[in-house]
């Protein structure tokens, strides 16, 4: 797997056409681990511009998926392997609803769409959760929206926060 790096977090392919194995996976989950935010994406994409924006993504189960919302575009996700928490919310913070997810094999949905608009986070549940996201381009950093009530990554309370969102979805 060849690729230019952007930054700890972002790589675009460097090659024409994109093959991923088992092999660049784990490769890719090393970086993450190796990455203070527990994180790394692979865009498949040529480009920021480009209309069709595919990225394989990993977090760490210690990555904090801090409560978003995108305003102009819908994404999907689809999981690899490992299992996480969608988290739905409405405008005010209050959890709406959850989903477990997991690869095609764990008997948990391994696909979710999520509209635009809609407030969601995500909470790894298995040590590295591999997922390929998709959604339209062009990128635009402005699209998403952080809800003032969920705490900023790297906050104190973060991981407070996270385990009162787990106590709620456990309620549902």
């Amino acid at each position: 797997m060849k690729y230019t790096r952007i930054n700890d977090e972002v790589l675009y392919t460097a090659e024409r056409v994109t093959r991923l194995s088992e092999s660049d996976m784990r490769e890719l989950e090393e970086l993450a681990a190796l990455n203070p935010r527990k994180r790394v994406r692979l865009c498949t994409h040529a480009a920021p511009d480009s209309l069709l924006h595919e990225m394989f993504i990993i977090h760490g189960r210690d990555a904090y998926v801090r409560p978003h919302l995108h305003k102009g575009r819908d994404e999907s996700f689809q999981v690899l392997s490992g299992v996480a928490d969608i988290v739905i919310f409405d405008d005010d913070g209050t959890v709406c609803e959850s989903c477990r997810v997991g690869d095609y094999s764990s008997g948990y949905p391994f696909y979710c769409r999520m509209p635009k608009g809609t407030v969601h986070m995500v909470i790894i549940r298995s040590d590295a959760l591999v997922f390929c996201e998709a959604t339209t381009g062009p990128f635009d950093p402005d699209d998403a929206e952080f809800p003032e009530w969920a705490p900023e990554d790297g906050a104190d309370g973060v991981w407070e926060y996270v385990a009162e969102v787990s106590r709620k979805i456990e309620e549902l």
